[in-house]
């Protein structure tokens, strides 16, 4: 930490003398101030990695100033302290971004800790506020990656470790969680990052044709192929491919999958022509794919061949941390993308979203704050419009078409995979929609289609 620069506001010289000596010692260049003016001043002359600031400031509130610094320095952590430890103030700190919240008096060894992860995620964290600097996925888009607890920093940690090396990446964990970003950031910060991130998702396309989609095929290979298809192997030939829900691939798909991963090449469909590609293979799964070795469903040898790296991405209520910032990072995108101006969401709305479980993630998180943008009418998002009751209000009046719609939808779903057994691709034909249609339905509503599987006898 010896080489970062932080800045102190507190209106208690004691306090600050305090803090001064406690960092020093840990090798860090400190600035102190007193107040508002002292410490815009401070901050207009030189730049700072870290603010620590009292909250409750003489005429002035710390929370205001930190939105202050922040506009100077976007993306820099802030640690606030305060006298007043109550719930309410963590929760509206956390919410208006601040990096971690301490009571006073303040333990010195814990303030250090707290210090030293804040400049750690600093320096891992891809700052959003300065898009012109991110590196950018394979269509030009910025790469988010939000990461506030420790759990994700450690990833963040982990992505810097393996992307200059060419080994396979095994991603696991729940849906929603943010898989694809994972594989989006280490193909950003790999050597490969100019070239081609190609990501494939296997539950979506029929396993006729998954083969043809990986690998390519010949004119005349089979009854509707028209022309040579070059396969997403080949497109992504100097880049990273990303084979998303890996579980779902059927047992012969799978065998030709493992040559390509042994041997870097493989025969097109129809083809008598060896193409040999330089890929880095990620893949993700939300399966348990150590039950469907046993089971006999997947691949022993591909198991082993795909699990080099293996990174978890644990579920939101396991990083409850990253609710604020990822909340201030949706509604920021959709501020920019409807036009709207939302500037708070409420110490009470927080908090309903930190007490939440969170069973479809980070997904069901953003389809939260858009439906809370959507019916706020006002600048401020308020609990009134955060996980509401689903079918009706507390007087008994309808919800909204665009509730009621979404409740059929759902309810359609579930009912026609019940018929079909969990079978995606029959239940998209009964359904009339195709099947990566279908499956994007399932995604919005958190519908998971092995409930409804039942076992063969």
């Amino acid at each position: 930490m010896a080489s970062e620069r932080i800045l102190v506001v507190d209106d208690d010289r004691s306090v600050l003398k305090t803090l001064k000596a406690c960092l020093e010692s840990a090798g860090l260049g400190v600035i102190t101030a007193t107040g508002e003016h002292d410490a815009l001043s401070a901050a207009r002359s030189e730049a700072f990695d870290l603010a620590i600031l009292d909250m409750q400031l003489q005429g002035f509130d710390g929370i205001e100033l930190m939105r202050e610094l922040r506009d100077l320095f976007p993306g820099m952590p802030v640690i606030i302290l305060t006298g007043f430890g109550t719930i309410e103030s963590a929760v509206l700190a956390m919410s208006q971004g601040a990096f971690s919240f301490l009571t006073k008096p303040v333990h010195l060894q814990q303030l250090l800790s707290s210090v030293e992860k804040a400049l750690k995620n600093k320096r891992l964290t891809i700052p959003m506020a300065r898009p012109e600097e991110l590196p950018e996925d394979a269509k030009g888009k910025p790469v988010n990656m939000i990461a506030k607890s420790s759990k994700m920093i450690q990833i963040l940690d982990t992505i810097s470790r393996i992307a200059g090396n060419n080994s396979t990446v095994y991603i696991h964990g729940e849906s929603g969680t943010g898989k694809e970003l994972v594989a989006k950031a280490i193909h950003s910060a790999s050597p490969r990052k100019e070239k081609p991130f190609v990501a494939v998702n296997c539950a979506a396309i029929p396993e006729s044709l998954l083969e043809s989609h990986l690998f390519g095929h010949e004119k005349g290979a089979f009854t509707g192929a028209a022309q040579a298809v070059r396969g997403v192997f080949s497109q992504a030939h100097g880049g990273t491919i990303f084979l998303d829900e890996i579980g779902e691939m059927r047992p012969a798909t799978q065998a030709k999958l493992l040559r390509v991963l042994q041997d870097r090449s493989f025969y097109p469909l129809g083809s008598e022509k060896l193409v040999r590609v330089d890929v880095r293979v990620i893949v993700a799964t939300n399966k348990d794919l150590v039950g469907e070795v046993k089971k006999g469903s997947f691949r022993d040898d591909l198991f082993y061949r795909i699990h080099v790296i293996p990174v978890y991405v644990p579920p939101l209520r396991e990083r409850r941390d990253d609710i604020p910032p990822l909340v201030e990072h949706f509604v920021a995108r959709l501020n920019e993308r409807t036009g709207r101006n939302i500037r708070e969401v409420t110490a009470g709305a927080m908090a309903r979203l930190l007490a939440h479980e969170w069973k479809g993630n980070v997904r069901e998180l953003e389809n939260t704050i858009e439906y809370a943008a959507a019916m706020t009418k006002g600048d401020v998002i308020s609990e009134e419009y955060i996980l509401p009751p689903q079918r009706q209000s507390e007087d008994g009046k309808p919800i909204s078409f665009r509730d009621a719609r979404s409740l059929f939808e759902k309810k359609y779903l579930t009912r026609v995979l019940q018929v079909c057994n969990g079978n995606v691709a029959e239940a998209a034909e009964v359904a009339g929609k195709c099947r990566t249609e279908f499956y994007d339905l399932l995604k919005k509503h958190l519908v998971d289609p092995r409930e409804f599987r039942q076992p063969s006898r």
